[in-house]
């Protein structure tokens, strides 16, 4: 195997933390994320950069990006006003412009917005990244051409149409991409939104990239949800079974959300409850074989 991934952060958002815990209380994650005296708590918009055996350079998600009017960027709890990925991309050595393909798990903005260039008062987002390919799941391109009431302000409405007019998008229906071959598999999960897609990548012993299913350490513990979830308890069946399938194959666990920690590998007590060891703040170069 000769894959490489980097951590490479984006925009950061301080959201409501009884939105991000569910029906945890207050009390209990406080102790895991300090809020701040709005009850807001700091998130990572963080993406996951591969460099497949082949040379092509793969991007998992895209984070929230730069493309909100000032209004809603405060509104969103968007921190930074330029576009973080960017930057964090050249300091990996590469650009949006030498990326080979964009994998998104879904099309919510705080996971699709960086597609788009920074916002300008003169003139409408652009699709950022000219030659990648663009991959996503059928049921979640569904929900973001047609998106339910609960979740429509969840998308960004002229996204779909840039992405079918860029004549460079793969909608995948079953656990690989033709374009992208086997050192990327997938699996689907429906408890956040319909047909979230979850990347692994380089197989036993990769990194899966759990996007919303798992969107950082504290909601490695099973009953853990968010109120963004649509099916809670379908979730956390979903990552039940998600966890002990890469416990037992050695697969590491990349978080787009958690503000402190990139990767971890996840691990099981003697009462069957999950946590994870060997916390990554950032990744860099890692061989997936090391």
């Amino acid at each position: 195997m000769n894959i490489e991934i980097w951590s490479i952060e984006g925009n950061r958002q301080s959201l409501d933390g009884g939105a991000m815990f569910g029906n945890v209380p207050r009390a209990l994650w406080s102790r895991w994320i300090e809020p701040d005296e709005q009850n807001r708590i700091p998130l990572a918009c963080r993406a996951l950069l591969a460099k497949l055996e082949d040379g092509r350079q793969i991007l998992f998600e895209t984070g929230i990006g730069a493309f909100f009017e000032p209004k809603y960027r405060e509104r969103y709890g968007v921190l930074e006003s330029g576009h973080v990925l960017l930057e964090s991309l050249e300091a990996a050595g590469t650009s949006h412009e030498a990326i080979d393909g964009v994998v998104l798990s879904h099309l919510h903005f705080d996971h699709a917005g960086g597609l788009l260039s920074p916002w300008s008062g003169d003139s409408p987002a652009k699709l950022l990244f000219p030659k990648a390919r663009f991959i996503v799941g059928r049921d979640a391109w569904e929900r973001a051409v047609q998106p339910h009431p609960r979740d429509r302000a969840s998308f960004i409405p002229e996204l779909p149409k840039l992405l079918s007019e860029s004549g460079r998008l793969e909608i995948v229906d079953g656990d690989s991409s033709s374009w992208l071959g086997q050192s990327v598999r997938f699996e689907f999960s429906q408890g956040h939104t319909p047909g979230l897609m979850l990347s692994e990548i380089g197989g036993d012993g990769g990194v899966a990239f759990c996007a919303d299913l798992i969107p950082g350490t504290p909601w490695v513990h099973l009953p853990v949800t968010m109120g963004y979830d649509r099916f809670p308890e379908r979730l956390i069946d979903e990552k039940r079974r998600f966890l002990t399938d890469k416990l037992e194959r050695g697969v590491r666990l990349f978080f787009t959300h958690d503000p402190a920690v990139a990767m971890a590998s996840p691990i099981r007590d003697a009462r069957g409850r999950f946590s994870v060891e060997d916390p990554r703040a950032r990744v860099s170069a890692l061989r997936l074989d090391s």
